[in-house]
């Protein structure tokens, strides 16, 4: 009798499709830019030197932004940091025809994106490769039977500290103080991060969203880790 493998399921996503149309203008433009600056969502291994060749001395750091949103966040660093390279990734999609078109105006060669599912493109970074991974108001999915849908968990932790490199940070932002204390419990089981919160940093971009929070009386919480070994 042939044996049967066993059923392969997927991970829960830790986000919701939020599908808009393009206008017919930014559509053409989408089409246009993003073979340019897009990487794939699955594939083989990257070489990221190969990938950010044209960056010059910036691609010696690399900074992972997952799930940046309407892109205010990440344009904003990638012009406060040029030394520094970004692989941005997000599933939607006028988030990321709106870095595409500050990609070209700015002829950016340091951002990257994906348009996809990050937990998947995780398995295409090469092992200790990053400077950072930016992981700034992720969906906190508030319902008990949600909960399992939050990006940060054990095993996604553990993935995203594979791929940091040692002095490597992890830094978490969110404006919803249960989402904080998971954070805390859930790094805490990683022996390689040490950390925690911190004051939020002067530097770290306030988006839209975050104003909507702060309007709504919700403080914002930053943690930051570190790997050591």
């Amino acid at each position: 009798m042939e044996e049967q493998s066993s059923p392969v399921y997927p991970h829960p996503r830790s986000f919701l499709p939020r599908r808009r149309a393009l206008s017919p203008l930014r559509a053409a433009e989408y089409q246009l830019q993003a073979p340019k600056w897009s990487l794939d969502e699955q594939g083989p291994v990257l070489d990221l030197d190969d990938v950010f060749a044209a960056a010059g001395e910036a691609a010696n750091d690399v900074v992972l932004d997952i799930g940046f949103g309407g892109g205010e966040g990440l344009i904003a660093m990638a012009a406060l940091r040029p030394h520094q390279c970004i692989i941005g990734v997000e599933v939607h999609t006028p988030g990321v025809a709106k870095v595409l078109q500050a990609v070209e105006e700015h002829g950016w060669q340091h951002v990257r994106l994906v348009e996809g599912d990050a937990i998947h493109f995780l398995r295409r970074l090469p092992a200790a490769s990053l400077a950072e991974v930016r992981i700034w108001f992720p969906d906190p999915w508030l319902k008990n039977k949600q909960r399992h849908r939050r990006l940060v968990r054990p095993e996604v932790v553990a993935a995203l500290t594979d791929a940091l490199r040692v002095g490597g940070l992890l830094h978490i932002a969110t404006d919803v103080a249960d989402y904080a204390r998971h954070t805390e419990r859930v790094v805490a089981e990683e022996p390689r991060l040490s950390g925690g919160v911190v004051p939020r940093p002067e530097w770290r971009p306030l988006t839209r969203f975050e104003q909507r929070g702060r309007a709504a009386g919700r403080a914002s919480t930053d943690l930051v880790y570190e790997r050591l070994s």
